[in-house]
């Protein structure tokens, strides 16, 4: 959690099982994180550090939670896009910039303001020319979207597709391809 607060969602997912980790600058609101956690129990999987959410090493993280401003949430993106494909970001109310949302949800329970959340899923990396056995792929990418041509002996035929983590889909000409990215490996199926 960046910015984790008084640490009620670190807590809460210790309490859910998972190891949690909150980064907070405000070093009263971490102490007090520390004591809640002890008194919830939870201190073996959630831990709390003073730091700077923009200097902090979180790259291991899987899910990321955010509830930061607009502008803070776009000096994080960098950062955010190089986690491994597939880790989730989860956002209260406030969007990255123009990286638009795999999902959003609202909620009315109960809810008075900041009521909507966003979820992201960092795409892999698919830019640039990739070798196919038929052709060349050459992809162009914007987040979890992308476009470019696939060329083969035939010609070449306009591509668009879609990333979910290291999942990838993606239509040329008749064909429909779906596979999984690796780093510098694509591997899939073909089906017309």
């Amino acid at each position: 959690d960046l910015g984790s607060g008084d640490g009620r969602n670190v807590i809460a997912a210790a309490k859910r099982g998972a190891r949690a980790h909150g980064i907070e600058y405000n070093g009263e609101l971490v102490e007090l994180s520390k004591l809640l956690a002890a008194k919830e129990r939870v201190s073996d999987r959630a831990t709390f550090e003073r730091g700077d959410v923009f200097a902090a090493d979180f790259s291991k993280a899987s899910v990321v939670v955010l509830f930061l401003t607009p502008e803070m949430n776009i000096r994080l993106r960098p950062k955010l896009l190089a986690l491994k494909a597939g880790a989730r970001i989860v956002a209260n109310t406030f969007a990255i910039g123009d990286w638009n949302p795999d999902q959003s949800f609202t909620t009315s329970d109960n809810c008075e303001k900041f009521c909507s959340g966003r979820l992201w899923v960092v795409p892999a990396k698919v830019a640039g020319v990739w070798k196919l056995p038929q052709g060349a792929l050459v992809i162009k990418q914007n987040y979890q979207s992308f476009s470019g041509t696939l060329t083969t002996g035939n010609g070449a035929v306009p591509i668009a597709g879609r990333l979910r983590g290291d999942q990838i889909a993606f239509a040329a000409g008749g064909t429909q391809y779906t596979g999984r990215v690796d780093g510098a490996v694509m591997e899939g199926f073909a089906r017309k």
